[in-house]
């Protein structure tokens, strides 16, 4: 390490420590102040459930039967990216997801960054993306949160990675009604023309799409299918949580 990274790094924690003093970031699972310069709790650490193997070779779900390749939400739809994963499981982290979404707590994205990074950083460079895209929310809502976690969360992993964060080519065009409060069907109806490319010109030709939740796969799949549209040959996701295999 050279005398001037050194000097960078080091007024880095200076001024992460000065900051902790006025604003201490939050445990993204007790909501409490993390000690500095932990980004949760020691006693939190071990309380989300990590997606382990064996996973479905689409979108890297937990399987019960190991003898599955794919998880049965995989084997009945046909999806437009070609794989994804998901750091931990959806009900183990359902809370701090509805605050770093509605909440305004961005600084859980430096915890979920850096353990995404942590695990799954040597798939993000096998897929060599040339970037990383956020899943665009309605002016409105970003109206209302003043935020979209989603492009917090890539800014937390290109920051991480390199990989540059694309925050403007996905548009969201039409405000859905959440996705939650919808069957399969209304999850595909409900996202039907959607997303729209800000870009004439798309010279992008592998991407990973970054949110917060993965659940059918409706929404990844909506932006997926915009992308391609605009020329992008591969699409990957990674997102914080994923919920359970369907039965």
């Amino acid at each position: 390490m050279n005398i001037k990274t050194e000097y960078w790094k080091k007024a880095e924690i200076t001024w992460r420590r000065c900051l902790d003093l006025v604003f201490p970031a939050r445990c993204p699972i007790c909501d409490k102040p993390a000690p500095f310069p932990e980004l949760i709790c020691p006693g939190c650490k071990v309380k989300p459930v990590r997606i382990k193997p064996p996973r479905c070779l689409k979108c890297g779900k937990h399987i019960e039967n190991e003898t599955e390749e794919y998880c049965r939400g995989c084997r009945m739809a046909v999806h437009s990216f070609e794989q994804g994963r998901s750091l931990f499981l959806y009900q183990s982290v359902a809370a701090s997801i509805y605050r770093f979404k509605y909440a305004g707590r961005q600084e859980y994205a430096s915890f979920y960054g850096e353990q995404i990074v942590r695990e799954l950083g040597g798939t993000i460079r096998a897929w060599r993306p040339d970037a990383l895209v956020p899943v665009p929310i309605h002016f409105t809502r970003r109206r209302e949160r003043g935020y979209n976690q989603a492009e917090v969360l890539a800014g937390e992993i290109g920051k991480r990675t390199g990989i540059p964060v694309e925050r403007s080519l996905l548009g969201r065009v039409k405000k859905t009604l959440p996705q939650k409060l919808l069957d399969d069907a209304g999850r595909q109806n409900n996202l039907k023309r959607a997303f729209k490319i800000n870009r004439n010109d798309v010279k992008l030709k592998r991407v990973i799409i970054v949110d917060d939740i993965y659940t059918t796969g409706s929404t990844i799949d909506a932006c997926a299918v915009t992308l391609k549209r605009a020329g992008v040959e591969k699409v990957y996701f990674i997102t914080v949580a994923i919920g359970k295999e369907l039965l």
